[in-house]
């Protein structure tokens, strides 16, 4: 089949079915299960409109099910056996991961993603916000930082080896160091440690346009009244900012800094596309890929320490996201 004509009956066959089940839903309701009418026609609208937002949830939770909750059981069970699935072990997987140095160094690279990357975002995107809109050109500057947020984290990637690339007629930075101190071609990304917070950077670059925007919405939404008190009781423009606009958006910036986190947790693109996990540089997430198709036992259970170190991160900034909207 043509694959426009397929996408096109796809859209319309799920847009129909929706409508077609919510149509049908309210039907069920209102005309046959609880009628708006007879002796009982309060209580059989109040049942209905109890009944209905569950009706309406139901697909998404049977989605949730079936490709969410399902998997995380099957793969918590699957992690306990061993590689070719057909002996229990256990907990022995987990022993063998903590055991492995490879392991213990995937770990300690997420580590510094999720401290640094979170970090340098949020620091530099309340920077930008904070400054933008004092420009009279702050929304072409806005524009500017939030692009990076349109691309893809391998096409990201593909620009910045050319940035780090060693040949000095393409890489901007043995260029600028070959211009300014006339050393020679250095490999960023060979450098142990460091090649991380190379890597690393090129999140900052995507992620710190999603964190102005945000934060930027935060800080116009400030009352004005709190900051002309503050330059009438003679505050200086860092004790405004310090004192009188952080307080008030820190719960907006515990969801951006929370939701950075998660990307961070979670990186593999990037990682992926610039070394392949090579040179010191392996997260849990590439750590899991040299797994695949070989010890399905082994590659569930780093999954499952993913998510145990991601669900606590996730489950603040749900709890700090409710918080907002009250």
């Amino acid at each position: 089949m043509n694959p426009l004509i397929q996408g096109l009956a796809t859209i319309v066959l799920g847009v129909g079915g929706c409508v077609a089940y919510f149509y049908a839903s309210n039907l069920l309701l209102d005309r046959v299960l609880y009628p708006a009418k007879g002796p009982n026609i309060a209580a059989n609208i109040r049942r209905a409109n109890t009944v209905r937002p569950w009706l309406f949830i139901f697909p998404a939770l049977l989605v949730l099910a079936v490709y969410l909750a399902y998997p995380v059981v099957g793969s918590a069970w699957r992690s306990l056996f061993n590689r070719s699935g057909d002996e229990f072990i256990a907990l022995g997987n987990y022993v063998a991961l903590f055991e492995s140095p490879d392991f213990r160094r995937s770990f300690l690279n997420n580590a510094l993603w999720a401290i640094f990357v979170p970090v340098m975002s949020v620091t530099a995107g309340l920077i930008a916000a904070q400054l933008s809109d004092t420009l009279k050109w702050g929304n072409i500057a806005k524009s500017l930082i939030f692009m990076p947020m349109a691309i893809s984290f391998v096409g990201a990637s593909l620009i910045w080896k050319f940035v780090y690339a060693v040949d000095s007629d393409i890489g901007l930075i043995n260029a600028m160091v070959a211009g300014l101190f006339g050393a020679g071609p250095v490999d960023v990304i060979q450098i142990p440690f460091w090649n991380n917070f190379f890597l690393m950077f090129i999140l900052v670059w995507i992620q710190t346009g999603f964190a102005m925007v945000i934060l930027s919405a935060a800080l116009r939404g400030i009352p004005e009244e709190t900051i002309e008190a503050a330059i009438l009781d003679g505050a200086n423009p860092f004790q405004i900012f310090f004192r009188i606009k952080m307080p008030q958006i820190f719960s907006t910036i515990v969801v951006v800094w929370t939701t950075i986190t998660v990307a961070s947790l979670k990186i593999f693109d990037i990682v992926y596309a610039m070394t392949g996990g090579n040179f010191g540089t392996e997260i849990l997430p590439s750590y899991m890929m040299s797994f695949m198709f070989r010890d399905d036992g082994r590659a569930t259970s780093v999954a499952l320490v993913i998510m145990i170190i991601v669900l606590p991160v996730m489950i603040s900034n749900i709890r700090q996201a409710q918080q907002e909207l009250r």
